[in-house]
């Protein structure tokens, strides 16, 4: 078992934390929410004052951060923890966060002997809760082979896509993916009611045609359709408005950085930003499906 220190115990790093506690690691958190530090110290962990202090002795260092600048931020310049982390150290972060960071960190973390991946991850809450999590690590093969053993208590799925950064495109690839299937079929759906068809019957048409897709399967948005998903709960619960605006700008500056041609996902990028702007953000990514059946 490892000594861990884990930065970021939000909505879903709290539970990945939980989790490696469960496993057997012992585990030192740093959050600045004081309601998360004690909900660790609860689980088995310990509560430090700072990330400083959450690192100090760590052989492991895993951090879950909202954005691209937390995470340079935390591991980079006089202050960052990479001035203070000793060589050797394995560090996995598993934000979401640009590609170009990630690199910009990991090549930080090269010089200073650290061993870096970048490590987003897929499944949501729920899986950040039941330890299912998708981990998507880019990074050394000979770093993703170490730190496996430890993703796997908090993950079902562990990737290796590639060398660093290579875990954030792989993410915002998948994402964009997502976001473009959730508008086009809730456009089929509403071109199908506004002619006159039953939702749910078209759904069974499709879901057993060549416009079969995970969307129809497992996560309908149309309501009333399928049972135990946002679009049947008022689109609450989920993966949110606000976050996959988050990930589709993140998948247009990797575009941007690469000289990538995404028109399907530049269109999905504005569609979800505007749906936004209506004040919509806080709602599941189905609820799309309001702004083509209006």
């Amino acid at each position: 078992m490892s000594k861990v220190a884990f930065i970021g115990l939000g909505n879903m790093g709290g539970p990945m934390a939980h989790n490696l506690v469960k496993a057997g690691h012992t585990v030192t958190g740093f959050d600045l929410s004081a309601d998360a530090l004690k909900a660790l110290a609860a689980a088995g962990g310990t509560a430090a004052s700072s990330a400083a202090e959450a690192v100090a002795g760590a052989e492991v260092v895993v951090s879950m951060l909202p954005a691209s600048q937390h995470v340079a931020g935390l591991y980079l310049g006089e202050a960052g923890l990479f001035s203070q982390l000793p060589a050797g150290t394995l560090v996995i972060d598993s934000s979401t966060i640009a590609a170009e960071t990630s690199r910009q960190v990991g090549k930080a973390a090269a010089e200073n002997g650290i061993k870096f991946l970048d490590a987003p991850v897929s499944g949501g809450v729920g899986g950040a809760i039941a330890g299912t999590l998708s981990f998507i690590v880019g990074g050394s093969a000979a770093d993703f082979a170490q730190a496996k053993p430890l993703l796997e208590n908090m993950g079902k799925n562990i990737f290796h896509a590639g060398e660093a950064g290579a875990g954030q495109v792989a993410k915002a690839c998948n994402n964009m993916l997502l976001a473009i299937l959730m508008a086009g079929t809730t456009e089929a759906l509403a071109l199908g009611a506004k002619n006159g068809l039953d939702p749910a019957v078209l759904s069974e048409i499709m879901k057993q045609s060549s416009g079969a897709n995970w969307v129809l399967n497992v996560y309908n948005p149309w309501p009333g359709v399928m049972e135990g998903v946002p679009a049947s709960n008022n689109y609450q619960g989920g993966f949110q408005v606000d976050l996959m605006a988050k990930d589709l700008g993140l998948a247009w500056e990797t575009a941007l950085s690469s000289k990538s041609s995404i028109p399907m996902g530049s269109l999905a990028r504005n569609l979800f930003a505007l749906h936004a702007q209506k004040g919509n953000g806080g709602l599941d990514f189905s609820s799309i499906q309001q702004m083509f059946a209006e």
